[in-house]
């Protein structure tokens, strides 16, 4: 334990990310205000920590810098029907973003990335216990495992998967096409196998969590002022500033969880951070959620069925346009197609959403301190997995303000490595 205590925190951005962090630094005493536009107890609250796949997933190591994606990339992009798709008006953008990714896809840095990400996602769920037992998670969780199916057309690829986890001790169990319809009979058998990680939960509403965890954290003192952030300084060696429209606050430490949104601010930073988003999206198909008892994710087509609240949500495919473009009908009908692939039985979907995963080339978040100004953290970068990581994120972050030391190795996570 430090003896050090930070005088105050100001936190940018209200989803997972932001408002575990702000938690966990209430809890260590430390006075913090959550800045965002967007108020998490609206109703109408529509952001990446609403619309997700509600999946924990502590055993996804391996992301999309692999030698054997990159081989399919180009025919994925140029299929209507693949789970990949490109706005073609955003490429130029993007360019620096594909440099630094191919300089990544390669065996070295996939093990690099699995090995770092196996370090937090190992954690996750154990920093998630320990603020899900101060809320009540009535109808909000699901402790069933989660199920990943697949044909034997990518053969491959799932052995690749399949040794990587292995090497890192994750427990899988593997199912034959009959076992994996006796767990959820309802499924058309289009898949030749399967692996249930049995360890793993998911969320019937990850916004209900959201709210519950927000609540806590003004229940005990957090601050949260609605406002959208135009820059953030550092003044001096024990100072920062937040900048809104109106108004500027000043706080001795300052963090940046604003997902998908937080490069406007970094780059104001002078730090040249190469982070783009993965759009995602999502459609309910209402009342239909008791199809399956636990999420089903079929690897071939890239997307997924989660039972929650609303109904079974189809989410998922890849859509690589940035922030500003309209949705994408193509997409919608993408996910239909596949979740009726999967579950003949479903009618029609409502609720058709569009949101942005924060995605670094390296697919390593970027936890930590500011290169340039120290007082500064980051807190973004999660890709997929900005859901399983929000706790442990928060108990990392809050540990870094608070000067703790740590036994984990946090330099491959640090914003240093672009720049």
């Amino acid at each position: 334990m430090s003896s050090y205590r930070c005088k105050s925190v100001g936190v940018v951005g209200s989803g997972i990310q932001g408002v575990c962090t702000a938690y966990q630094l209430l809890k260590k005493n430390i006075p913090v205000t959550i800045f965002d536009k967007t108020d998490p107890l609206n109703p109408e609250y529509k952001m990446a920590s609403y619309g997700n796949a509600g999946h924990f997933s502590p055993y996804a190591v391996l992301q999309f810098n692999r030698p054997d994606i990159l081989n399919d990339v180009p025919k994925m992009l140029f299929s209507s029907t693949g789970p990949l798709a490109l706005k073609w008006n955003y490429v130029h953008k993007m360019v620096p973003w594909f440099v630094e990714y191919l300089k990544n896809c390669n065996k070295k840095s996939m093990l690099h990335t699995a090995k770092y990400m196996h370090q937090i996602l190992n954690l996750s769920i154990d920093a998630y216990e320990e603020i899900l037992k101060e809320i009540d998670t009535t109808n909000l969780i699901e402790k069933k495992g989660i199920i990943y199916v697949w044909t034997n057309k990518n053969l491959k690829s799932r052995n690749l998967e399949i040794k990587v986890r292995n090497d890192l001790g994750i427990k899988q169990k593997f199912l034959s096409t009959n076992e994996i319809l006796k767990l959820e009979p309802n499924l058309s058998p289009v898949f030749d196998a399967g692996v249930i990680y049995e360890d793993a939960m998911h969320a019937r509403s990850p916004h209900g969590i959201l709210k519950k965890i927000f609540k806590l954290f003004i229940n005990k003192g957090g601050k949260f002022i609605k406002a959208e952030v135009k820059k953030i300084n550092q003044i001096n060696f024990n100072q920062t500033e937040i900048v809104t429209e109106k108004q500027s606050y000043k706080f001795e430490k300052s963090v940046i969880a604003c997902g998908a949104f937080s490069k406007k601010i970094t780059d104001q930073l002078g730090e040249n951070i190469p982070l783009d988003t993965e759009r995602g999206y999502h459609v309910h198909f209402k009342h239909m959620d008791k199809l399956i008892e636990r999420p089903v994710i079929f690897l071939d087509r890239g997307f997924g069925l989660t039972p929650m609240n609303q109904g079974l949500r189809a989410v998922g495919t890849v859509e690589l346009g940035g922030l500003k473009n309209p949705p994408s009908k193509k997409r919608i009908k993408y996910l239909i197609r596949c979740a009726k692939e999967l579950l003949p039985q479903l009618d029609k979907h409502e609720d058709e959403w569009l949101g942005f995963r924060p995605t670094l080339p390296d697919f390593l978040p970027i936890i930590g301190p500011s290169k340039k100004n120290k007082n500064i953290i980051y807190a973004f970068g999660h890709h997929h997995l900005g859901w399983t990581l929000g706790a442990i994120t928060g108990k990392i972050v809050s540990g870094i303000i608070a000067e703790e030391k740590t036994n984990l190795d946090l330099s491959p996570y640090s914003s240093a490595r672009f720049n």
